[in-house]
């Protein structure tokens, strides 16, 4: 082959080229789908002004953020559909659904993407969980995470909301059954049902699935279930 004139040869680091193996897994070996819902935030966005204030009068407190309201609702709704909450086994011919609800959050690190795990997410309370985002983050991003921080996801959460990205299609991170991408928050104008039209804050979520495990009610579900708890967000 001849050589191109001019750029430069990145060599791919064993991250990026781990990461590239399993995509070409994830695209070229799983039957996958996607679902989308729009979500109304305004309830979750004045939460989080008012904890954000009750957290700084209590000395300092950070407030949760948007994403982990996501990731709390997540973990609820992996424990009422646990379809979801599952991965695909092809040596077994079938798939587990997991007792665990452990909850990966895709980190962009330098040139890496890292995804870090809240174990038992449904089981913590939406404070702890920002507190435990924070530190992940920081671990990623200063190269200290740990291996088992890491380890035995059940479900991932990818959100490039904070740039900008009003939608897009996450890949599957496998064996995981499904991943979740979380898109920015858009001024809407709504019609409501008494013929009104509402000035809301929405945010498009949108689910890729492996048909194998999941089929498109159970998407929906999910997705339904998700929304209705960002919605009415003193539930999380």
């Amino acid at each position: 082959m001849s050589a191109v004139a001019g750029g430069t040869f990145v060599k791919a680091t064993r991250t990026q080229r781990l990461i590239a193996r399993r995509m070409v897994e994830a695209t070229s070996g799983v039957p996958a789908f996607t679902v989308a819902a729009d979500v109304e935030l305004d309830a979750a966005v004045a939460l989080r002004a008012r904890l954000k204030a009750a957290g700084g009068a209590a000395g300092g407190t950070p407030a949760p953020s948007l994403n982990d309201m996501v990731l709390r609702a997540v973990a609820l709704a992996l424990r009422a559909h646990p379809r979801v909450n599952a991965s695909f086994d092809a040596e077994a011919g079938g798939f587990h659904e997991w007792d665990r609800v452990n909850v990966g959050m895709a980190v962009a690190a330098g040139d890496a993407l890292v995804v870090p795990t809240i174990h038992d997410a449904d089981r913590k309370p939406l404070a702890e969980i920002a507190g435990e985002t924070r530190a992940l983050v920081d671990a990623v991003r200063e190269r200290s995470v740990a291996p088992a921080q890491l380890a035995d996801g059940t479900f991932t959460v990818s959100n490039l909301g904070m740039l900008g990205v009003r939608h897009f299609e996450a890949v599957i991170n496998p064996p995981q059954a499904a991943i979740l991408a979380v898109g920015a928050l858009r001024p809407t104008a709504v019609p409501r049902p008494d013929g009104t039209i509402a000035a809301v804050s929405l945010a498009t979520l949108t689910l890729t699935s492996d048909h194998r495990v999941i089929y498109g009610a159970d998407a929906a579900r999910f997705l339904v279930t998700v929304t209705e708890l960002l919605e009415e967000p003193a539930r999380l």
